[in-house]
């Protein structure tokens, strides 16, 4: 072809339109920059989106674009070369891992050095594309480079080359965002309208005032004055600088109401640029969410505000469009998410998996539940949310009932100039846990699984947690036959063999059934501690870490409505199940010497801030072993190598021996239960689908152990769907969902 033609990015699209490649680099090369602007690396940013491209203005590229365009096919010619090596030339070398990665994902420094070593003594062939697009793109040449952040200059030390990690991947983040909407943008034959989206300063005012209406408009508890008192200090606080803060406020204080709160006067008062909430548990985040958006959400016609991005959830709703768009980047002002959505896309190193990385950056980042991240990572996720707020502009929230000691972990450094610090007065925890105290704690030492279901029973309204799903489906089967006599409804189960949908369904009727005063005897693993709000009279809780002790007696006389304290039964079964998890036994070593009979109840903070010193103490340092665990220094080092694609293969949220099949309950209606034959038909065959066919199954979606997994392929009880996904074709309990084997 022609030196002299138009050089092309993308082939045509339905207008029969060719994308222009300079009008795709400067197109992305602007995108990138408003990206990375709201960390000061606007002018970076640009370049390597200018850059990321530039292989394709070689002859041989350009004719095979045309060539595919006719035939049918992909190029098939690597395009990333030349702009890595313009990268390597005028920025950091590191840098240059944007470009190279744009399509395939971040590669490891040591790889990435080697090939530009070898670009730069056998690339000649990729001065043609490169001569070509510096013509029509001038700034490719710069006679100074693009400005880098002063502390990059001095990014030597383990901590500082952590940051140079995270750096990398929000330019990453940056660039693939902005070089994917540009492509979106010419096959969709017009631009994105952009949207604004409500200030900051709005959004508070509209928090405010709503927060006032559901208060006056619902039936007042006794500890409402200690819940608007939380909610003045946190939003007094909100003026102080950003940093890393703690919000720890005991269960049923209104930390979600408050921890939402605090973020928006904070982000009005910085102009910060979004709220992003992450909860551990999809159930959590379901109802977290429905709250905010009561609160935030416009009355009727409007874009919506609260973003609901996880696996579970269907962008396919009232506002399906926007929804759809908004989790592709997180594109809004309000995210509320999972804390694996959120630190899967933090180490990830794919460019779908990372492109709405930079909406960290200027952002509130509430942590709830924080006590349940795993040990085993404690450390690189500390450390990057230490270097969000140091270098980008974040605040972080670390919000718990249960507030771990986290800073007995080294990543927790203070840092330079910001505040670490409590978002209440001093003290006042010690008098919300006092004044909050609506339970007591009895020990049951020496008992059983059957001993406990008898004594559960005779109560009208109790549940039972206990901490493995055998021990769930005993314990139920114990009840039911205690109550042959039991109405529907009377006795319930939940555990994670049941499908998501099922639980959901499963937890509204145990609600509904409390708030009539109706009878009700449930048992549940700990699925039902952490945010789930439910409110009985009477708890039973099996032996286990204080936190989860704490936790599940969150779920009686939650609002204080009894006339005197809730009971919580601490009951040690001779026949009970735990976790195999090794840092849950090294846990349970150390709580068994500071609670229990004699000693602490779970709702003693000096005892829990102890306990997890001492949890943390011996999983760092000299004192941590392969065989006791570590809180993740490996996946640290990892980091400060700029070895992404390891640290994306250590960095595993979900440490679970369980496998997920897709469950068509008899109970659904005819049209659901199609809708799920016609998305298991599409994904068996290999049909063209997007992610929201993978979607519509999640609520369907139930978990059972490895080993019963591999045993039900073997007997056709579970038919391969997709990758790790099954049907299960085998009983499905109408109330207790798959059974274990020999239950």
């Amino acid at each position: 072809m022609s030196s002299e033609g138009p050089l092309w990015a993308h082939s045509i699209n339905w207008r029969g339109e060719r994308h222009r490649l300079d009008d795709h680099l400067r197109g992305t090369g602007e995108r990138a920059r408003e990206h990375a602007e709201a960390f000061g690396c606007g002018e970076v940013a640009e370049f390597l989106g200018l850059a990321h491209d530039v292989g394709k203005g070689g002859c041989a590229w350009q004719c095979g674009l045309l060539r595919a365009e006719q035939e049918g096919g992909r190029v098939g010619l690597d395009h990333k070369q030349a702009g890595t090596v313009l990268a390597a030339k005028h920025l950091p070398w590191q840098f240059a891992a944007v470009v190279h990665g744009h399509h395939g994902g971040l590669p490891a420094a040591t790889d990435l050095k080697a090939l530009i070593k070898d670009f730069r003594s056998n690339g000649a062939h990729l001065a043609e594309p490169i001569n070509r697009i510096v013509d029509l793109i001038p700034e490719l040449a710069p006679t100074t480079p693009p400005v880098v952040p002063d502390w990059l200059s001095s990014a030597r030390s383990d901590t500082a080359l952590a940051d140079v990690d995270l750096l990398t991947r929000m330019l990453f983040s940056s660039v693939v965002d902005a070089d994917f909407l540009d492509t979106a943008d010419h096959f969709r034959g017009r631009p994105r309208p952009r949207v604004q989206a409500p200030a900051m300063a709005e959004l508070r005012d509209r928090y405010e005032l709503r927060r006032k209406e559901v208060l006056a408009g619902r039936q007042p508890s006794p500890i409402d004055q200690l819940r608007t008192d939380v909610y003045d200090q946190a939003v007094t606080a909100a003026t102080g600088l950003r940093g890393i803060y703690r919000l720890h406020v005991p269960t049923g204080g209104g930390k979600t109401i408050s921890g939402g709160g605090y973020a928006l006067h904070h982000a009005a008062a910085h102009g910060m640029r979004r709220v992003i909430v992450a909860v551990p548990f999809i159930s959590i985040t379901e109802q977290n969410a429905d709250v905010y958006r009561r609160l935030l959400d416009p009355d009727g016609a409007g874009q919506p505000v609260v973003l609901e991005h996880h696996s579970s959830v269907d962008l396919d709703g009232t506002h399906g469009h926007w929804s759809r768009l908004a989790a592709e980047n997180w594109d809004a002002p309000f995210v509320v998410t999972t804390t694996v959505q959120l630190f899967h896309s933090l180490f990830a190193r794919t460019p779908s998996a990372m492109r709405k990385l930079h909406r960290l950056a200027g952002a509130v980042i509430v942590l709830d539940e924080v006590q349940a991240l795993p040990d085993r990572l404690l450390t690189p996720i500390l450390s990057a949310l230490r270097g969000l707020v140091e270098h980008f502009g974040a605040t972080v929230v670390l919000s718990s009932a249960t507030q771990p000691e986290l800073s007995a972990i080294p990543a927790t450094r203070p840092i330079a100039g910001r505040t670490t610090n409590t978002l209440l007065a001093d003290g006042m925890t010690h008098t919300l846990n006092e004044k909050l105290r609506r339970v007591r704690y009895e020990w049951r030492p020496d008992t059983t699984l059957a001993a406990t279901a008898a004594e559960a029973v005779t109560h009208p309204q109790s549940l039972t947690v206990v901490n493995t799903t055998k021990n769930a489906n005993t314990v139920h089967r114990t009840l039911t036959a205690l109550r042959a006599d039991a109405q529907p409804g009377e006795i319930m189960h939940l555990s994670t063999r049941m499908t998501g949908g099922h639980r959901r369904e499963t937890i509204a009727a145990i609600r509904t059934r409390l708030a009539h005063g109706a009878p009700v005897t449930a048992v549940s693993t700990s699925l039902i501690e952490a945010g789930v709000d439910l409110d009985f009279p009477r708890l039973y809780r099996a032996w286990t870490l204080p936190e989860s002790m704490l936790q599940a007696a969150g779920r009686c006389n939650r609002d204080g409505r009894l006339n005197g304290p809730g009971t919580v039964v601490i009951y040690d079964p001779i026949d009970g199940g735990q976790p195999f998890d090794r840092t849950y036994r090294l846990s349970m070593t150390t709580a068994r010497r500071l609670f229990g009979p004699d000693l602490a109840d779970p709702d003693n903070l000096d005892a829990l801030a102890a306990y997890y010193r001492t949890r943390y103490r011996t999983q760092t340092g000299r004192h941590a072993t392969d065989a006791n665990g570590t809180t993740g220094e490996t996946i640290e080092q990892l980091r400060t190598a700029l070895d992404f694609p390891a640290v994306a293969d250590a960095f595993q949220m979900i440490d679970d021996q369980s496998g997920s099949v897709v469950v068509i309950r008899t109970a659904l209606a005819a049209p659901d239960q199609q809708a799920l034959w016609d998305a298991i038909r599409v994904l068996r065959a290999s049909e063209p689908t997007g992610p929201e066919t993978l979607r519509s199954l999640q609520a369907h979606t139930a978990s059972i152990p490895l080993q019963e997994l591999e045993a039900a392929i073997n007997n056709r009880s579970a038919l391969l769907i997709t990758g790790d996904l099954y049907e299960w074709a085998g009983p499905y309990h109408p109330d207790r969902g798959i059974e274990p084997p020999a239950a």
